[in-house]
């Protein structure tokens, strides 16, 4: 018997897992005491293993009433690592009435030796079980034991482990005064934590923009012709960004320029006879009527082409598009060419989606963590918060929000991120729970 010990003890202490030592307890423990059947029971996971199956189905009836007897036997345990003798008769009737069906007469329990660990070893055979055999089985379970609470993890998720450890912690102690119980300590942290006061922050898209850029629009109808400038490209006051085709204006201008010669020419002569021909004199107020008129005319086309060669209006970078896309577009006047920002003028710019719609005020924090350098975050101020929802190139509708930077930075506009708009301070189960209980009110309708 001391060397099928030795042996036992070795492969226990050699064992990489938990489930090779359960499969050692009971397969191979035959070799210190004969027995027909073997099972490990854990309290918090239920029966782990069984001799003779590769792999135990906790649904089947005998693994079920297997384990409602487990938890029996180990409510009448004596203490921690406890061996005892138990039949059929130490169970309750309607779990004895099951023995026969699936034990044989006589079962040892060998409790578990290791405190953070609940449950034991039972062996079962015909013959009753014999003090020195108890002895062998007791010394085999400490080594065991030892060797399993090393290697075995248990399975946090278990719902029963929860329940139990749950059990426990509310408890109600007869012999601690009310303000020292478990129970409303617990309950009293908890309050705390729900009420404990946050800030209610939200998400949305964000990117930084020029804060006051000028806008480019086409002065006249036509067709660009050439773009003087490229997309992100630094231009000085009256240096020119684009032009429009002139061969259209310039033929009407000649034309009314000769039109207006003609003018002053019939004028002359008129004015002329009229110092012989009473009926020219009456002419003249018609003919210095058209002259004006051809004149004014020659004016405004000569405006026009002047307006054709576009000019900077002020120093900044070029924002704007693939310039080729707008070469022989034809524009009406007041269409949006491109924007002019000064070097360093920029803010925030976040879209707010209506279901993250807080209060906000002007003055609350706003941090917006770029994709392209998210460990880099834009700090900003909140300037103002749109009214009216505004809808989005991807059809959603989200309100605009502009926020002023705290600092410089040297990120370039354009640059999108995410923006975290922090709101007023808030328990932090409201924080917790806007979103369920708004999903709620939505499906539900209270």
């Amino acid at each position: 018997m001391m060397q099928a010990f030795g042996d036992l003890s070795r492969r226990a202490r050699h064992a990489e897992t938990d489930r090779e030592l359960g499969f050692v307890w009971v397969n191979d423990t035959m070799a210190l005491a004969p027995y027909r059947q073997a099972a490990l029971w854990l309290a918090n996971e239920g029966v782990w293993c069984l001799s003779g199956v590769v792999q135990v189905d906790a649904n089947v009836p005998h693994a079920q009433w297997l384990d409602a007897v487990a938890h029996h036997v180990h409510a009448l345990e004596p203490g921690q690592g406890a061996v005892r003798n138990f039949t059929a008769a130490d169970l309750p009737a309607d779990l004895a009435s099951q023995w026969a069906q699936w034990w044989p007469a006589h079962a040892v329990w060998l409790g578990s030796t290791h405190a953070h660990i609940k449950g034991a070893g039972i062996l079962l055979r015909e013959e009753p079980w014999q003090p020195d055999e108890l002895a062998a089985l007791q010394e085999w379970a400490d080594v065991w034991w030892h060797a399993f609470a090393a290697l075995h993890k248990p399975k946090a998720l278990r719902l029963r482990g929860w329940k139990d450890k749950l059990k426990n912690a509310f408890a109600w102690s007869p012999d601690k005064p009310w303000f020292k119980q478990r129970r409303l300590q617990i309950l009293g942290a908890l309050v705390a934590v729900l009420l404990w006061p946050v800030r209610l922050t939200v998400l949305a898209p964000g990117e930084l923009v020029p804060a006051h850029p000028v806008v480019v629009r086409a002065p006249l109808d036509g067709v660009i012709d050439v773009f003087h400038v490229q997309p992100n490209q630094q231009v000085k006051a009256q240096q020119p960004l684009f032009s429009f085709d002139e061969m259209v204006i310039q033929a009407r201008l000649e034309v009314a320029q000769q039109t207006l010669a003609t003018a002053e020419t019939d004028y002359r002569q008129t004015s002329q006879m009229a110092l012989s021909d009473a009926r020219s004199k009456s002419q003249l107020g018609l003919l210095a009527g058209k002259v004006e008129e051809r004149r004014a005319e020659t004016d405004y086309l000569q405006e026009q082409l002047a307006r054709a060669r576009v000019l900077a209006p002020q120093a900044g970078v070029v924002l704007m598009d693939d310039p080729s896309e707008w070469m022989g577009k034809p524009v009406s006047t007041g269409e949006r060419i491109l924007r002019i920002a000064t070097l360093n003028d920029m803010e925030v710019e976040a879209w707010l989606p209506l279901a993250d719609a807080i209060a906000l005020e002007p003055g609350d924090a706003v941090t917006l963590y770029l994709s392209a350098s998210p460990l880099s975050p834009v700090s900003a101020t909140l300037r103002y918060m749109a009214h009216d929802a505004v809808q989005r190139p991807d059809g959603s509708f989200a309100y605009r929000v502009r926020a002023t930077l705290d600092a410089k930075t040297e990120h370039r506009v354009g640059l999108k991120g995410t923006a975290r708009v922090h709101g007023q301070w808030v328990p932090m189960v409201y924080w917790a729970l806007r979103r369920p209980w708004a999903t709620v009110r939505a499906y539900l309708g209270w």
